[in-house]
């Protein structure tokens, strides 16, 4: 599983990011977690708020910062 967290680096950004990495070690998932900042990329996806979170290519989040159970959802872990 691949999950990327869109944003140029605001504190919500940062913030979806910790949560997200906490998340999948908690759970002990093996997906690979990557921060994108390029605005090109994240432009590519089709989203225009941030943060944003990808998961194997479909957009789960877009603009706000997901909960915990939700990231435990796209996980498979709920």
């Amino acid at each position: 599983m691949e999950i990327k967290v869109l944003g140029p680096g605001c504190a919500k950004c940062k913030k979806a990011e910790k949560l997200i990495r906490e998340v999948v070690k908690e759970t002990g998932s093996d997906a690979t977690v990557e921060k994108v900042t390029d605005m090109m990329e994240i432009a590519s996806y089709g989203v225009f708020g941030t943060p944003s979170v990808i998961i194997d290519n479909e957009v789960k989040s877009v603009g706000k910062i997901p909960k915990k159970n939700e990231i435990k959802a796209w996980l498979g872990e709920e």
